[in-house]
């Protein structure tokens, strides 16, 4: 069962369960005979501004179909250009886009996309789509209260509350398809529930302020799923970043992200299976680690003292430095011997 029928499957569950709670009428009571609880002071206050905040934002949230899958996408501006994740679009041949509010698809065309922040923009001509309006996320306090807009399990329109559960952390996304992954840095951590299809929506404060783009839910390793209440989005800070120069070039000319100037790979234990350390398969000419004696056949152990036996714990250390800082990183030659060299660190290319 899809996940589109199972939820409809669970509502329709819930309909006959309510109807058998109020018996013939004798037990439980008539409609009209029941008191209600009137909801008033700061209670209503918050009921009303979280009514204001849906009404002024979810018609910026759209709905975005693929023939890969769906997920969801936020309106950047009036130009028709539409912010999503890189991994709702990769590899797609055919995209649509749906407003919230339902009505015709819209067929979309890809723009550009920078994977290392899962970010990609699509562009939709015609239509009458309202541009959300972006906030700071830099000023983003833990204990927010924020919504989750989007299309979750196939559901358009779909709104979740919570809050900022915490800030600036590195979240690291597996490669899916055509997508090769990502490493988000300064991640906003979420409890307000982001399910399938909340990727690439939009993370929104009570002031009507999109502040990130859900991005991912942790999932429990024991069980194999999702973990409730721990989500993480693409900070607005970094959308404001990456996007505007997705939508003029259709790449990234300045990341803002450090780089080692190396193409690497992770090396695996052919017999633990278990992985052991980054090989550098390619040094750029003129790069950081050319200067420091780096070489094709090297491998890198640690970078600052924390250990990179695979090429995303190398990545989210990167994501935590800029370019131009130096770094401190330890090589293992071919004939077996360490040493620890200086780094001065380069721009992750966007194209």
């Amino acid at each position: 069962m899809d996940a589109k029928v199972k939820a409809c499957a669970l509502a329709a569950a819930g309909t006959l369960a309510l109807a058998g709670c109020s018996g013939n009428g004798e037990e439980g009571g008539s409609a009209s005979a029941r008191t209600t609880a009137p909801v008033s002071g700061a209670a209503a206050d918050l009921q009303q501004q979280y009514e204001k905040v849906v009404d002024a934002v979810l018609p910026s949230v759209v709905k975005i179909q693929t023939d890969q899958g769906e997920g969801s996408g936020v309106v950047f501006d009036d130009q028709g250009n539409i912010v999503t994740n890189a991994h709702v679009v990769a590899g797609a041949r055919k995209i649509e886009v749906t407003s919230s509010g339902g009505g015709s698809p819209l067929a979309a065309t890809p723009v550009g996309a920078f994977a290392a922040d899962d970010l990609a923009v699509v562009k939709v001509d015609g239509g009458s789509l309202r541009p959300a309006s972006w906030g700071e996320s830099s000023k983003a306090e833990v204990g927010q209260i924020v919504l989750a807009m989007g299309n979750p399990l196939g559901l358009a329109g779909s709104v979740t509350n919570g809050i900022v559960s915490a800030l600036h952390r590195t979240v690291s996304t597996k490669g899916e398809g055509a997508f090769q992954g990502s490493t988000i840095a300064d991640a906003i951590q979420t409890s307000a529930a982001i399910n399938p299809g909340n990727s690439g929506g939009a993370l929104v404060t009570l002031e009507g302020q999109v502040i990130g783009v859900p991005t991912a839910a942790a999932s429990d390793p024991q069980i194999g799923a999702a973990a409730a209440g721990i989500g993480f989005a693409t900070p607005s800070d970094t959308v404001k970043r990456i996007v505007p120069q997705l939508i003029r070039t259709g790449k990234v000319s300045n990341s803002g992200r450090a780089a080692l100037s190396v193409v690497v790979r992770t090396i695996v234990d052919p017999q633990s299976g278990q992985r052991s350390a980054v090989a550098v398969a390619e040094v750029q000419r003129g790069g950081g680690a050319a200067a420091a004696g780096i070489q094709a056949g090297d491998l890198i152990l640690s970078v600052n003292g924390t250990a990179t036996p695979d090429q995303t714990a190398l990545s989210s250390v990167l994501a935590n430095l800029k370019p131009g800082d130096t770094a401190r990183v330890e090589v293992q030659k071919a004939d077996g011997s360490k040493k620890e060299v200086q780094v001065k660190l380069g721009e992750l290319p966007g194209g």
